[in-house]
């Protein structure tokens, strides 16, 4: 299957081409992708930051250990998970879907009132850690439409987190760096594009009932 062979295609990428950029349509695409990954209630605890100033990704690249990849990539696409979830997210997602599925807010007082349990019954800390979840799994969609597209990506971790929301200013903002992926495409000298892929064989790693 053609997915299959793009899944195979794609690696964590150590050397971007820095002349190579990716155009608007493709990037819209993958923040599309980010968009529509499904996430716990549908409330999308998270903000998407995207970075292709050149001084912003020198910055980055300081505070993320100097690997080549921030300064070399075309992008980065960095997912921070909200610190303040709060009735009012809850509010503004119930005006969501009531605007998209033309109902009255009215409508949705039981789904509100379930969201609020959950959300009124966690510490800051657990909500916390509960939207840096979702951050990992539009991660994945991000990661998957970039094979889809041709376009080299390289999930990251490696990174200190507190210079990374200094830099961006995302405290004021009540947001807190979890992950990114640096996007674009990979330079030919990087030598582990040509590697054998390593995975367990699927009888090694899947248990059936």
């Amino acid at each position: 299957m053609e997915l299959i062979k793009q899944l195979n295609w794609r690696y964590a990428t150590k050397h971007f081409d820095a002349s190579k950029k990716i155009n608007t349509n493709d990037l819209n695409t993958l923040l599309d992708a980010v968009n529509l990954a499904p996430t716990s209630y549908g409330l999308q605890p998270f903000k998407v930051l995207v970075v292709e100033d050149e001084n912003k990704k020198q910055k980055l690249k300081e505070a993320g250990y100097q690997q080549p990849q921030f300064t070399e990539a075309s992008h980065i696409i960095l997912l921070a998970a909200k610190n303040n979830i709060s009735e009012t997210d809850v509010d503004e997602f119930m005006n969501r879907i009531a605007k998209a599925r033309n109902l009255e807010v009215e409508d949705l007082a039981e789904y509100k009132n379930m969201m609020l349990a959950k959300i009124n019954s966690a510490t800051d800390e657990g909500l916390t850690a509960w939207a840096s979840k979702q951050c990992y799994i539009a991660l994945g969609f991000l990661l998957y439409t970039a094979a889809q597209l041709s376009i080299d990506a390289c999930p990251m971790e490696g990174f200190d987190s507190e210079s990374f929301d200094d830099i961006l200013g995302l405290k004021e903002k009540n947001l807190k760096s979890v992950v990114l992926a640096t996007v674009g495409y990979r330079s030919k000298e990087d030598k582990y594009q040509s590697l054998a892929k390593v995975r367990y064989d699927l009888d090694d790693l899947v248990i059936k009932y």
